[in-house]
């Protein structure tokens, strides 16, 4: 791939010209594409998009006002206050007017898909809400090689976001099979008055009988810090930052209790500060019921716990006494290990971003921008000229 990559610039060993985006590419606003109602469904057919990270808002019926995209004539689609962009080869209509729909001049110096590689090298962040593309972005210079050279590199690029999508359709058919087999393994069958986990008899307890609560602690204004010894969990999915002490050993699982994703479980396998605005808990025995094992099995009953127990105020909050009183199967020690260790090796394949597929994800996606950017740095031809 070097190689590649140095054959290409010896080709142009005196640079290329460098010239305007907004010279080479056109815009249209995409008024006449807007949808009209908000009213979307899976059912329909014409995606709405946006050119955020979200891309696909959702799907309308309406038939009137649509951009005719195709793989032979595609687009972009540019965010006018974030800059953002998406490549787009099918039809489709737009959520609202702050956006410009891009193609190239009829000039023939550039190919569409090309310039959207080389945008993405350019590093630019707004600092205010302002349209960007005819005041800022549109008057970034980037190289311009010639046609055959533009090609060769779209080609080499566009292979490594063909393998980057191929692992992403994996990942996705690999969680889907990893909530498959969460849900067979861990939702029990009632038979005859009696309760059954995959064959295996079951006691139901209540949490708090089978649990202990953990210490929580509030942590002052600047006493989090970006990087440290402990991870802080507080309200929600993600860690909410480091702390130089912790409150709770290893192996330990955490109820959101207040906020945007209050109900929402979390696992922590290291020693941890817990906030405020959580439950975290362990099991009182783990030679009866197993930590990992009740997560696995909340995180499976996750959204019944959100729509059942969480009050939707304000801020939605969950109670504890709630929390405690939620009823949890208990099959034979055995069953929980066997459990624990299937879900562990699919939890690992699907989420871990150290192994399985989001490591690789991640590795293929550093090199194609390693790639990309050293196929799309060329020698300025008039500084060449200059000297």
């Amino acid at each position: 791939m070097s190689k590649i990559g140095e054959m290409i610039q010896e080709l142009c060993p005196d640079g290329v010209e460098y010239k305007i985006l907004g010279d080479l590419i056109r815009y249209e606003q995409p008024t006449r594409y807007i949808v009209k109602k908000a009213n979307y469904n899976q059912n329909y057919t014409i995606p709405v998009l946006t050119a955020g990270q979200t891309f696909i808002l959702g799907y309308t019926d309406e038939e009137n006002g649509v951009y005719n995209a195709t793989v032979e004539n595609p687009v972009i689609i540019f965010d006018d206050f974030t800059t953002s962009f998406q490549w787009v080869d099918f039809s489709f209509k737009v959520k609202s007017s702050a956006m410009k729909i891009l193609t190239p001049r009829m000039n023939n110096e550039i190919i569409l898909r090309y310039a959207y590689y080389a945008m993405k090298c350019i590093f630019y962040s707004p600092q205010d809400h302002a349209r960007q593309w005819i005041s800022v972005y549109s008057k970034f210079n980037i190289p311009v090689p010639p046609i055959s050279i533009q090609q060769e590199i779209v080609n080499i690029l566009d292979n490594f976001t063909m393998l980057e999508a191929e692992l992403e359709a994996e990942l996705e058919a690999r969680k889907k099979q990893y909530e498959y087999y969460c849900s067979k393994l861990l939702t029990p069958i009632e038979v005859d008055g009696k309760w059954y986990l995959n064959g295996k008899e079951v006691e139901w307890k209540q949490l708090g009988e089978i649990c202990i609560s953990l210490k929580k602690g509030t942590l002052k204004q600047g006493e989090l810090i970006s990087e440290g010894a402990y991870p802080v969990i507080n309200s929600g999915r993600e860690w909410y930052g480091f702390y130089n002490a912790y409150n709770n050993d290893a192996d330990a699982f955490v109820i959101a209790a207040r906020g945007e994703y209050a109900g929402f479980v979390s696992y922590i396998a290291t020693k941890f500060w817990a906030g405020g605005l959580c439950y975290p808990y362990r099991s009182i025995k783990e030679d009866v019921i197993l930590t990992k094992f009740i997560y696995y099995y909340l995180k499976n009953i996750e959204q019944s716990i959100m729509n059942v127990l969480v009050a939707r105020g304000s801020i939605p909050a969950i109670n504890k006494s709630d929390v405690d009183k939620i009823q949890i199967p208990i099959p034979p020690l055995e069953e929980q290990e066997r459990i624990v260790s299937i879900l562990d090796k699919f939890y690992a394949l699907v989420n871990d971003i150290s192994v399985g597929l989001p490591a690789e994800i991640e590795a293929r996606r550093k090199q194609y921008e390693y790639y990309r950017n050293k196929l799309l740095t060329f020698k300025n031809r008039a500084d060449t000229q200059g000297n």
